[in-house]
């Protein structure tokens, strides 16, 4: 079993910040730095360090060249990765003194996945391969159509959303991945319970999880409900915590772990991650994970 990760690679911006810039202010930054990301980047190397195997398809565009050696040295497999013309996606992020963030995405080569590279791309996975998902990138359609006829399972985090994405067919769908926001917005429900009921009514097969943020996260599954506590930790920069949640769960599952053991090594993951700076580079390793539950 593979797993193909189709997602966005990001050259981001991180500015240190007061408070986030208001309309019409204009406001010094504490800091700046250019770090690796984008929530396709992100989540293929919380894969990779969670142990699994993943390809990363994708494109990278000029100035994007950073993102590609930052997978490779990860173990992320890049022989699906695309060269293209187009200027490298990235986003401006502002993390105040709280370690909450707020982020103006640019797809740019992000954009430029085209319906042939779908085809080209999957014809190298097989039935019951996982893809993941997100929605930085062009072709999302193509994506879940292609996969569906391959006999693959799709894993979607419906980030960022935007009102297309409830043109796919979630039918096709066997996980879906995301925060309280999304899920509202996904669904119109502001409890968790209650977008579960609505999209277990509508698809009886798909599965999801909601992260809370400091409540935790919570799991539900044709065969009922997982809740799990956030772990107490103090906050940086929360920037790739649901990306790294999402890396060690996916892993976790593709291992065949019960549900309750992904949920544990994924929220241990993210409140690691959201102690340190940056997005990539906070995720934390397998073994680090490992020690860090033996404590508990």
């Amino acid at each position: 079993m593979k797993i193909l990760n189709f997602g966005s690679l990001n050259m981001d911006y991180v500015y240190q910040v007061e408070h986030f810039v208001r309309p019409g202010e204009t406001m010094n930054a504490l800091s700046q730095c250019v770090n690796c990301g984008g929530k396709g980047l992100n989540q293929s190397i919380a894969l990779a360090r969670a142990g699994a195997k993943v390809y990363h398809a994708g494109c990278i565009g000029t100035g994007g060249e950073r993102l590609a050696r930052e997978l490779m040295e990860n173990g992320v497999d890049i022989s699906c990765l695309t060269k293209v013309d187009d200027i490298q996606g990235n986003a401006v992020i502002q993390v105040d003194r709280s370690g909450e963030n707020c982020i103006l995405l640019f797809g740019g080569s992000n954009r430029g996945i085209k319906p042939e590279m779908v085809k080209q791309v999957m014809e190298k996975f097989e039935p019951g391969d996982y893809l993941i998902l997100q929605n930085e990138v062009s072709c999302l359609p193509e994506m879940v159509t292609e996969a569906k006829n391959r006999g693959m399972r799709i894993v979607l985090n419906p980030s960022p959303f935007e009102d297309s994405l409830l043109d796919l067919d979630f039918d096709d769908i066997a996980w879906l991945l995301m925060n309280e926001i999304e899920a509202e917005q996904i669904s119109g429900q502001k409890n968790s319970d209650a977008v579960w009921q609505l999209m277990h009514g509508k698809y009886p097969s798909l599965s999801m999880v909601v992260t809370l943020g400091k409540e935790g996260a919570v799991c539900y599954t044709p065969e009922g409900k997982t809740a799990q506590m956030a772990y107490p930790t103090s906050v940086v920069d929360t920037t790739a915590a649901g990306d790294t949640f999402t890396g060690y769960f996916i892993a976790a599952l593709t291992e065949g772990m019960e549900i309750r053991e992904c949920m544990r090594r994924a929220s241990k993951a993210a409140s690691i991650s959201v102690s340190r700076a940056g997005a990539a580079e906070s995720i934390p390793g397998r073994q680090e994970i490992e020690r860090a539950l033996a404590d508990i």
